[in-house]
């Protein structure tokens, strides 16, 4: 497959070429002296935990930033590597260079084909330029293997759908490089298999893709090379061929990284009753409609779906967030009439948002402050109106220490954490409480794989302690490693909750698309 006029390098030359590239903000080095080479027709890894430069090396390829020092280079016409201009969006997508962002950025209100030639037709552009971009697209479509209903509205879309667009979007504007983050985040097991095909399609006729992701197994599925970055710096390559979890890891990390298995467990009393409960109005995406779900003490039950069909506001009851409209929620053996998430909270339910960022901490204050937040008004913590700053201090030190909380102490501002740090912080404010019910939304997205590792152990020792977890997950690994029980929701329904150890990972993604389990199975 040819993308562009230029003339392609030789299977194996090199496409890019980024030559000692450092980048600082202020005092921190984001990027310090990153080699990193891309080869015609090859997927490359790049990998690394939060912090570790992949996203600020990548927006050095994209323009966004200006690197403080180093080249990027790009073959142009004969193959040639050419040095492209810095901060220049325009000089890279001119260069071939293409991106598909986690986040998808496409008009829900326009259809497919009205995004994929968005801002690459003039304002007075003549019927006979669209009858030749749909051409081109009809072309591509059937060159990639790529499947979509242009004319639909996006809005109206599938997410596998809204992302084939997205990849679309780039081979229209003849990219030779593909940048892909984090792009399975969404996926079901099913859509993630379509992608790979989709992927080894596009690099048997010459595109190249950094693939930037998390989830190791699927790197070791769809990459050639990985590549690992840790502390702004390039620590490892290795061929995907002579590489294991373990040791992707390890380099990650620079150190062991323990493995969380979830042992027999002992099911208590029920902590959590959800029967026959609607919420949201019945024409609002991610309603609820008439959902049951139980939740007992000593229990991890995992909830997948892909993401938009309910999660949220089954998470927003849980938290006391939101009301019912119809149906019972029993919580600690109690029917809930007042839905008041102070009120959850003090009664023993912890919640680990879905947002970190927006909803899991406070960016301008403190972490000491981040720390106590819940729990202001305990007498440990202020008395007559005034905060028992000593008290504050001491527990966020404690917090810092036992949860390996990497700040610069209890005074930081918690908008300068890392992602894992900030999830962290949210696990040690949360847990240490002792909680009876632990409501987890996303606890693992976008985290590294020692923060993930870490994650997980808390959640199994939260179990231990005889709480329960209610796991909500769209990363299968993760729910069928720790979950007792899974249940699927889609469209705001959930499916009746399956022992882990009689559902795979096949069956989930069908039921995750609509598909009822005995069909599935």
């Amino acid at each position: 497959m040819t993308h562009g006029t230029a003339a392609e390098p030789a299977a194996g030359e090199a496409v890019l070429s980024l030559r000692g590239i450092t980048k600082r903000f202020g005092s921190l080095v984001a990027n310090e002296a990153v080699d990193l080479d891309v080869r015609r027709g090859e997927v490359v890894a790049l990998l690394g935990e939060n912090g570790a430069g992949k996203t600020t090396l990548m927006n050095i390829l994209f323009g966004h930033y200006v690197a403080d020092e180093g080249d990027v280079l790009v073959a142009g016409e004969g193959g040639d590597l050419q040095e492209l201009d810095a901060g220049s969006p325009r000089a890279a997508l001119a260069a071939g260079i293409g991106m598909v962002h986690q986040h998808f950025t496409l008009a829900e209100n326009l259809s497919g084909f009205e995004n994929i030639i968005l801002g690459t037709q003039g304002l007075l552009d003549l019927s006979v330029s669209r009858r030749g971009a749909r051409r081109k697209l009809e072309a591509l479509m059937r060159e990639a293997g790529l499947d979509v209903a242009l004319d639909r509205q996006v809005s109206r879309l599938s997410v596998g759908e809204k992302q084939r667009i997205e990849i679309l979007k780039a081979l229209y504007r003849d990219a030779r490089i593909l940048v892909m983050d984090e792009p399975t985040a969404v996926l079901t097991p099913q859509e993630v298999e379509r992608l790979f095909e989709t992927l080894r399609r596009l690099t048997s006729g010459g595109l190249s893709v950094i693939f930037i992701a998390h989830k190791l197994s699927e790197v070791l599925a769809i990459a050639d090379r990985i590549v690992v970055l840790r502390g702004g710096r390039k620590v490892g390559e290795t061929a995907r061929s002579v590489a294991d979890r373990r040791l992707i890891a390890e380099m990650m990390v620079g150190r062991h990284v323990p493995t969380t298995r979830r042992e027999p467990g002992r099911r208590g009393g029920v902590l959590l009753e959800l029967r026959d409960v609607s919420s949201g109005e019945p024409s609002d995406r991610g309603a609820l409609t008439e959902v049951s779900l139980a939740v007992a003490a000593g229990e991890i039950i995992g909830i997948a779906g892909v993401s938009g069909n309910g999660q949220s506001r089954l998470s927003a009851l849980v938290a006391g967030l939101a009301r019912p409209r119809g149906g019972v929620l029993r919580l600690f053996g109690s029917e809930v009439s007042h839905h008041d998430p102070r009120r959850f909270a003090a009664a023993g339910v912890a919640r680990i948002p879905e947002d970190r960022h927006h909803d899991g901490i406070i960016g301008g204050m403190t972490v000491a402050e981040n720390v106590v937040v819940e729990e202001i008004r305990a007498k440990d913590y202020s008395r007559w109106g005034f905060l028992r700053k000593k008290a504050i201090r001491s527990r966020a030190e404690a917090a810092i220490r036992g949860y390996d909380v990497r700040c610069q102490g209890p005074d930081a501002p918690a908008r300068q954490l890392s992602g894992g740090n900030m999830q962290k912080l949210i696990l040690a404010r949360v847990l240490d409480r002792a909680p009876r019910l632990v409501l987890a939304n996303q606890p693992t997205r976008g985290l590294d794989v020692g923060a993930q590792s870490e994650v997980h152990r808390r959640l199994l020792e939260a179990r231990a302690r005889g709480a329960g977890v209610l796991l909500i997950s769209e990363d299968l690994d993760e729910l069928l490693s720790l979950s007792d029980r899974v249940a699927v929701m889609h469209g705001g329904r959930l499916s009746e909750a399956i022992e882990t150890e009689r559902v795979g990972r096949t069956t989930l993604g069908l039921m995750m698309a609509g598909h009822g389990r005995e069909e599935a199975a």
